[in-house]
């Protein structure tokens, strides 16, 4: 079917079709895909099967167990077999730092040996992710919370500072699966617009994989406006794109406390360096914002703040903005000391974010000498840290016209193109409301966060329709419940009349699941097959002991610890190769079946 293109000169596409990239792609690796089942005896008589394999979220713990899943699968003859590499969260790193080395799958054992080494190296130095940190503030329009969190946070985790771009990686992934990186749009998950929430990211194009709006990955986070592109920005990079995609490790508590103390760590190494305007003032201005982050960390550590608070109304005094605000938390007096040192937790949060806010807002007033863009950036690394802002990126279908009525056109050209190809007609029988939402082409910014905030799996870039799997293996590396990620799925399907088999979760076995499920239904659905990382095979009677070794918030393991999780994760893959053969054979035969009709 012929694209459709607002205007010929604009990188956004409106249409329910593959990227021509992507169809190369993934003809080319059909060839690939027929080699590998041949060598297993299994005919394709219909054509390649379209294989998924799926990574959840679970921070370090999802990236090494994708890493070690891969490598088994590989070791298996079965990795060829695979057309799709799609993660959220901690996957997508394990995935980044493949895709960054040309044709990672015939080379997979040296580059997975690269990687185990580089997580247990020396740490990436504060100093390094100081640089990082004010690079992305003086480059972008949009810094944002998820640049603090990739420059000081995600590149101490992965133990590198990546800075190729995603389109760096359209030419060295020929002999790979085709990777797909997934996010969710922030504001369409709590306006409950399910099928707009899913925003899928590949080095070919970016954009919402349901409702089918996309923008080349080049251009991804410049301005548009009714698709021309009208300020250019510097195309992401990898680093950023861990962020984006890896930003729900741990609770808000945890990760402002991590931010913080990083912030904290580099401002005294700045101040000890000496690198700053030899005035009063200056130093006065360094002290209070290097006191804002001492009472902050000692307060979530649960240690005295009191002394900073002090400290903090000394360098304060003359300072007569806050005293308005001060006198409504504390009508005996405006000192922070006796406002913040006596009140409860969560009123000491309320008061010491908007007391910080104040600060931000006035320092470069009050201290004008100190322009230092280091300092600069740490103080609005603070501001988008108390406002919470993630992942602010320009909108590419802003003020879009004539949205709204090519969707009709684009759906009429499909619906003409399923009547000359019956066989997959059940591929393309979506019945929810595709057209994308006022309230979105009315927004010229929107916020992207972790997929694991709303499901920790990446099924619906997978499930997309024109992308015509037939099978998911779905490898799951979730903390709590093992099943969440597909119960979750199948129920979004429902709701949005989505091809899904049924999910029945055997009884008594969300504690202590078995290493290998299967849900299929009609030929007009994918089959998939779920994966537990921890189960009742490869960790017998040991399960939450396994569970508590390996927690979401851990920020580095030793190289011990990385092993034993890859075997772990391998186990799952060597115990079960069998079945896995089976069901591919089983998913093709059901093509077969499905093209004769």
């Amino acid at each position: 079917m012929e694209e459709i293109n607002v205007c010929e000169s604009s990188e956004v596409r409106i249409g329910h079709t593959l990227n021509e990239a992507e169809k190369h792609h993934v003809a080319n690796r059909a060839a690939t895909v027929l080699q590998c089942l041949k060598q297993h005896d299994i005919p394709c008589n219909a054509g390649a099967p379209k294989i998924a394999v799926m990574g959840s979220g679970g921070g370090l713990r999802a990236m090494v167990g994708l890493l070690g899943s891969l490598s088994q699968l590989k070791e298996e003859g079965l990795l060829d077999s695979i057309t799709y590499l799609s993660g959220v969260s901690g996957s997508t790193w394990c995935m980044a730092s493949l895709y960054k080395e040309s044709d990672w799958s015939t080379n997979l054992e040296a580059v997975k040996d690269e990687i185990k080494a580089r997580l247990t190296d020396t740490k990436v130095s504060r100093t390094k992710r100081g640089k990082k940190l004010k690079k992305y503030f003086c480059e972008k329009d949009n810094f944002s919370l998820t640049d603090v969190w990739a420059a000081m946070n995600v590149s101490y985790i992965v133990n590198e500072i990546d800075e190729h771009r995603l389109s760096d990686q359209r030419s060295t992934y020929s002999n790979d699966p085709y990777p797909i990186y997934t996010v969710i749009d922030k504001k369409c998950k709590y306006d409950r617009l399910h099928a707009d929430c899913w925003f899928e990211i590949t080095p070919d194009e970016s954009g919402y994989s349901l409702t089918g709006a996309f923008v080349d990955s080049s251009c991804w986070g410049s301005q548009f406006e009714n698709g021309q592109k009208i300020n250019k920005q510097p195309e992401i990079d990898i680093l950023f794109l861990q962020g984006l995609c890896g930003s729900a490790i741990a609770d808000m508590e945890e990760i402002l406390k991590f931010i913080f103390s990083e912030l904290l760590m580099l401002s005294k190494e700045i101040t000890e360096e000496g690198d700053l305007p030899q005035t009063f003032n200056a130093k006065a201005g360094c002290k209070l914002i290097t006191t804002l982050l001492e009472l902050y960390v000692s307060f979530l550590s649960g240690e005295d703040h009191s002394v900073h608070c002090e400290t903090l109304d000394g360098l304060l005094k003359g300072h007569d903005i806050l005293l308005n605000f001060l006198d409504k938390c504390d009508k005996s007096g405006h000192k922070i000391s006796s406002t913040l040192h006596l009140v409860n937790s969560e009123t000491f949060l309320h008061i010491y974010m908007n007391v910080t806010l104040i600060i931000c807002e006035c320092y470069f007033d009050w201290f004008a000498d100190l322009l230092d863009e280091m300092w600069i950036a740490i103080v609005r690394a603070i501001e988008k840290a108390v406002h919470w802002y993630w992942g602010t990126t320009y909108n590419f279908v802003y003020k879009m016209k004539g949205s709204q009525n090519l969707w009709d056109e684009i759906w009429n050209a499909i619906l003409r193109e399923i009547e000359k190809a019956m066989h997959w007609i059940w591929r393309m029988t979506y019945n929810h409301d595709d057209k994308m939402k006022d309230s979105i082409l009315k927004s010229e910014k929107r916020e992207y966060e972790d997929a694991g905030l709303l499901n920790n799996s990446p099924y619906f870039s997978v499930l997309r329709q024109e992308r015509d799997i037939d099978l998911i293996i779905s490898l799951d590396f979730s903390e709590g419940d093992p099943f969440k990620t597909v119960v979750d799925t199948a129920k979004i399907c429902k709701e949005l009349n989505m091809a899904f088999p049924e999910v029945v979760i055997p009884s008594g076995e969300n504690t202590e699941p078995q290493d290998f499920y299967v849900f299929c239904g009609s030929t007009k659905t994918p089959t998939v097959i779920h994966i537990p990382l921890f189960n009742c095979i490869n960790c017998t009677g040991e399960v939450e002991k396994w569970k508590e070794t390996y927690k979401t918030n851990q920020m580095e393991y030793t190289e011990s610890m990385i092993s034993d999780l890859m075997k772990k994760a391998g186990l799952n893959i060597s115990n079960n190769k069998e079945n896995l053969l089976k069901w591919i054979k089983y998913v093709t035969e059901q093509k077969k079946f499905s093209t004769a009709v």
